[in-house]
Parts: C-alpha cells; structure tokens; sequence
C-alpha cells in the first residue's frame, strides 16, 4: 500500500469504513425505511422537497432521478434561503419534505422541516444524529449509522446518504431483486476500495494540473457534483462538474 500523507490519515481511515457502515446501515434501518415508505404510500405522496446542503445537497440530486425514474415521484430541492432570509416559504402541498445533513445542525435546514410540520406536511431526516435539532424537527429519522466523522471532507456519509435513498425507493415497490443488489453493496464497495494502490498509480499523472472538469449524467450526475466538491475541499483545484 502506498505510504499516506498523515494529514489526509482521518480521510484514509473513513474512506476505508464504507462497507462496515453501508453493511450496518442495511442491516439497522430498514424498519425506519419502512415507516417512511408507508407515511408515503398511506398519504398518497406524490412529490417530495428535500434540504440539504454541500455533500448531502449532491446526494439528493441522486434522489431526483431514482426516486423519479424507479418510483415516478418529482423530486425537488429546497431553498432554504427562502424560509431564513426572505422568510417566504412555498407552499408543501401533498409533499413529504426531506432534509438530509450529517450533522444534524444546520439552522437552514432545520428551519425547512418546521415549516413543513407547520404547514402539516409529513417530515423525514436522514441524519447521523439521532439527537439532533433535525431529527427532533421530523416526523420520521433515519440515521446513516456512519459513526464519527472526523475529516473535513464527507466521504462515507456521502455514500450512506445514497445507499440510504436507495433503500427507500427500493421500500416503495418491494423488489426483492433490487434489494438483493442493494446487499450486496458493501462487497462491491470492499472490491472498490482493494484496488487503491491502482487509483494512487493512476493519480500521480494529475498531481500538478491546476484546473479540470468531472462529467456525469443520470444517477452519476450527483457524483460528479460531489467529485468537484471533494477535488476542491482536498487538493485546491479549480473543477466545475456538468
């Protein structure tokens, strides 16, 4: 294994949990999912508004399109400057209203979900902190179970982000086969991270370039949102995602 800058030792060791906290995530909250699953199926939901900020704002971009191509629900991203600053919050209408945030902290977001319990619209949280403002703003919590997050840059609260959207979309319709698919994630993950030494090899050819782009499309249009953010929060590269 190539040796590891001791600076970048916390963002090494949490890249290297993934499948521990994807394989825990699975196996600990697929009755949170559920309860979600059913406040959407029993109010006839048909559109959701998600709050989210930095990495967890990339995961809900994934959300716009599995939530949209596999259980055909418009899903859109809040504002939340319209709730803190212009203090003019849309209407909800028939929505479940999403906020998504490691932390749990985030005013912004918090400031969402009240509003949406205000207006007497079902609320979720998908957060590491079960204790958190967030979580006591919604109606329903689902942690990420990723443990502590000790680097600056998000890097398994990202993925259990997603995985943990998956699981929902994956509760709306019961399809045992992509369930299955989902546990088998945290071995590809391991499969994934067994290959480091490849990508170290593959990365020194970029060490010195001072600007680029990442491109993706669909479901990997998040990732390369949170791509940029990460080349950005790590190396103090200009890159622009499309």
């Amino acid at each position: 294994m190539p040796e590891i800058d001791k600076s970048q030792l916390h963002v090494y060791r949490e890249i290297h949990e993934q499948p521990a906290v994807l394989a825990r995530l699975l196996d600990e909250e697929q009755t949170s999912i559920a309860r979600v699953a059913a406040e959407i199926k029993r109010r006839q939901i048909d559109h959701i508004v998600i709050a989210a900020r930095g990495t967890s704002d990339n995961a809900a971009r994934y959300a716009q399109y599995l939530l949209g191509a596999c259980n055909r629900l418009v899903v859109g991203l809040a504002a939340p400057s319209l709730f803190t600053i212009y203090d003019a919050p849309p209407r909800f209408g028939n929505a479940l209203v999403l906020g998504i945030s490691q932390s749990g902290k985030s005013p912004d977001i918090v400031s969402v979900l009240a509003e949406a319990r205000r207006q007497g619209a079902p609320t979720a949280a998908l957060t590491n902190f079960a204790d958190s403002d967030l979580a006591d703003a919604a109606d329903h919590v689902v942690q990420l179970r990723a443990g502590e997050e000790r680097s600056v840059a998000a890097t398994k609260t990202y993925t259990a982000e997603l995985t943990a959207i998956a699981m929902l979309s994956v509760a709306l319709v019961a399809d045992e086969g992509r369930g299955e698919a989902l546990r088998r994630i945290p071995g590809k993950v391991r499969e994934a991270l067994d290959a480091h030494a490849e990508m170290a090899r593959v990365a020194e050819r970029y060490r010195y370039m001072i600007s680029c782009v990442t491109i993706g499309r669909g479901y990997n249009y998040s990732t390369a949102f949170e791509l940029a953010l990460k080349l950005k929060e790590m190396t103090y590269t200009v890159v622009e995602p499309y």
